[in-house]
């Protein structure tokens, strides 16, 4: 049975001339009986390996503690085996039996001791070759290799080489976490391509592209043991390490004072409200401005809990840098919604403090032009309209109501508009605190405030239009001699008496003539309410929208955009390890290689030649759009086929309509209690862990 047999090649290794002698450690991840992924994290030469070779098994161990959970459950972080430069030095070894491992010097085999009591060693020769831009390329050959037990020195070899993962540069992913849509690979495949991707995919890459993003973190653990760091100046790197952590000192020094002042202040704020609970002052705001409410308590729960979402998410994510940029993610998204929210309020309540004046005085001229604009549709009703005969008395009865009530609320807002002003300026500050998202929820009380004449009278005329076409449906029934059966939910057939007949005849009549008049008036009250209360869904929209969009995401796709990878495409080329044949490209996107996909390149034409399949492992970016709809879908979870119908029945009977969209608002989290200093040393930690984090990738 022909054995498959994938290296996962850093690219680092790849542009540097290796030592004579490497040993390898990375992950066996044995996919199926016929193939296995060796994915190599690093390599330490002979001299190097002194330091680490005493405790080298204590070492692995440490490192394996600190690995994803999933990765640990199918591989171990262990010794591969061995880089060598030329494998005719060095003497074989007899118990061997000429497999081709050589014993070097007692480092080396002491690694090649534990590496045999997992039945797994690979050796490696370094054979030189030309790249795109004409660099050398120092690719590894496989000499044999150990495979339960057996040596194997023929098999199908794909040297897949990637650029090692970091933190806050890339990482790699089979697809994107929240869009389910294939990925678009950037060139057209071959139809061949297309043919054995249509086959059932027997090998999962999601074990060893995990074990791709946990080479860093594995590689650290073994650069503290052997001291064998990225070579710098010392001088100048704690120099510019020192200066760097006083600007950090300083900047969580000034942010945790800050974010305690702001701490005091809500507290206090929260005691007085506390304190009048029970007072009919707090319960009338609390009706009357229940969105602006909800999002002041959601406001000052983001500021008293910034500190706890920042602090450091413990060693478990900083193992893979796939779970350490999904960590930072979510730890930097409360503070940036925050800050954006914040900076929009803060231009929102400036422009309302430099023109308070205009402000207000636009919002009774339009208030005022609302109430003249229902006037005159009263006074139009009450007469023909559209060269309809409606009932003059009622319509005289309908439309001398309105008239009524809409005269009284505008006589109260003249008393309004002498304190709008300064409720104007009130709201600029609260908006400068709170951010625009307050601003725009007490846009929507205000209007909701302004407008509650119109409500009243819609609920009226829907009460009084619901009652009448409720009664003709009844009667309706009585005619046909059925009747309704509520705990059943049907129509049951029924006997009326004459008596009962006449009765209905004699209702039926004047309900039916009014009918008209009434809905006249409940067509234009309909009208006027749903247009006022559609505008304040979309300023609801709009405060969801505002919490709900993923600034930090943004920012960081437009900055690296391979952050956020959307699966993985391979770059192939065919390289004779003598020469370099031209290097052919071909994209395989999706998440899994079919075991056909390598036997079938090297059955075509140009891979003949080639002794082992190389490919360059590649990143898919996913759309702009793709990264902020799935946060987008949970504004509009309400909107749904069953609302429409729902909402149109209601306008038909008059029953109250539902306008809200079920707008989606972040979660209120229990009030925080805490001591001053306790909290400020909070917000000082929570800053710092910050910088630690950065000293780790």
């Amino acid at each position: 049975m022909r054995r498959n047999l994938r290296i996962w090649w850093p690219k680092q290794h790849l542009l540097t001339q290796p030592s004579s002698h490497d040993i390898l450690f990375g992950w066996f991840v044995s996919s199926s009986p016929a193939s296995v992924d060796i994915v190599i994290a690093l390599s330490i030469n002979e001299t190097l390996l002194s330091h680490l070779s005493p405790g080298l098994e204590e070492t692995l161990q440490d490192t394996n503690r600190d690995m994803p959970v999933n990765l640990k459950d199918k591989a171990a972080f262990c010794v591969l085996g061995l880089s060598a430069a030329d494998p005719s030095k060095g003497s074989k070894k007899k118990r061997d039996q000429g497999c081709g491992c050589y014993r070097i010097t007692e480092p080396l085999e002491s690694c090649r001791q534990l590496a045999v009591g997992s039945n797994s060693w690979i050796q490696l020769m370094h054979n030189s070759c030309s790249g795109y831009q004409g660099e050398n390329l120092w690719l590894p050959e496989v000499h044999h290799i150990h495979w339960k037990g057996e040596v194997v020195y023929h098999c199908d070899v794909h040297i897949i080489v990637y650029e090692t993962p970091r933190h806050g540069a890339h990482h790699f992913a089979l697809s994107y976490p929240h869009y389910p849509g294939q990925v678009k690979v950037p060139v057209k495949k071959p139809k061949w391509i297309e043919e054995l991707h249509q086959k059932h995919s027997q090998v999962d890459l999601s074990t060893s592209i995990l074990a791709i993003n946990s080479s860093r973190a594995a590689s650290a653990t073994l650069y503290k043991k052997t001291c064998s760091g990225p070579e710098r100046s010392v001088s100048h790197s704690i120099l510019i390490w020192m200066f760097y952590a006083f600007i950090w000192h300083a900047l969580a020094i000034l942010a945790a004072s800050l974010s305690t002042l702001f701490y005091i202040i809500i507290q206090n704020c929260h005691h007085i409200m506390r304190w009048g609970s029970q007072s009919r002052m707090y319960k009338v705001s609390s009706q009357v401005f229940p969105t602006a409410w909800s999002n002041i308590k959601i406001r000052s729960c983001q500021y008293l809990y910034w500190p706890v979402f920042l602090q450091n998410s413990g060693l478990r994510f900083q193992s893979s840098v796939e779970f350490a940029e999904k960590a930072a993610l979510r730890k930097h998204s409360i503070w940036s919604n925050i800050a954006i929210d914040v900076l929009l309020g803060n231009l929102i309540g400036l422009s309302l403090l430099y023109h308070a004046e205009l402000v207000s005085l636009w919002f009774l001229n339009s208030v005022e032009g609302l109430n003249n604009y229902l006037r005159m549709g009263s006074v139009w009703l009450m007469g023909v309209p559209a060269g309809f005969k409606l009932n003059t008395e009622l319509a005289a009865i309908l439309g001398a109501t309105s008239l009524n009530v809409i005269q009284i609320w505008s006589t109260l807002w003249v008393f309004v508009g002498f304190f709008l002003m300064n409720i104007v300026r009130g709201i600029a500050i609260v908006g400068m605190l709170f951010g625009a998202t307050v601003i725009a929820a007490l846009m929507v009380d205000m209007i909701g405030a302004a407008t509650l004449h119109i409500s009243a009278l819609h609920s009226l005329i829907a009460c009084l239009h619901a009652s009448q076409t409720q009664a003709l449906a009844a009667l309706w029934r009585l005619f046909r001699g059925q009747k309704l059966n509520p705990l059943r939910m049907r129509l049951d057939s029924y006997d009326y008496t004459v008596e009962q007949h006449v009765v209905g005849s004699l209702l039926f009549t004047p309900l039916l003539l009014l009918l008209p008049t009434t809905c006249v008036f409940y067509i234009f009250f309909t009208i006027v309410n749903t247009s006022i209360r559609v505008t304040c869904v979309l300023i609801e929209v709009l405060i969801s929208i505002i919490h709900e969009t993923p600034y930090v995401k943004v920012l960081l796709w437009l900055v690296r955009s391979t952050r956020f990878p959307a699966g993985i495409w391979f770059e192939i080329a065919s390289c004779k390890y003598n020469g370099v044949h031209p290097m052919e490209r071909s994209i395989c996107g999706g998440n899994g290689i079919h075991p056909d996909f390598e036997n079938a390149l090297r059955k075509t034409e140009k891979y003949k030649r080639s002794t082992a399949l190389v490919s360059f492992l590649r990143v898919s970016v996913p759309s702009i759009g793709q990264i902020i709809l799935p946060h987008y879908k949970k504004v509009f979870t309400g909107v749904s086929t069953s609302l429409v119908a729902e909402s149109a029945y209601g306008v038909l009977t008059g029953k109250k309509i539902s306008y809200g969209l079920v707008s989606h608002l972040p979660s209120t989290l229990p009030w925080m209690h805490i001591p001053v200093k306790e909290y400020w040393q909070l917000c000082h930690k929570s800053i710092l862990s910050h910088l630690g984090d950065q000293r780790c990738f």
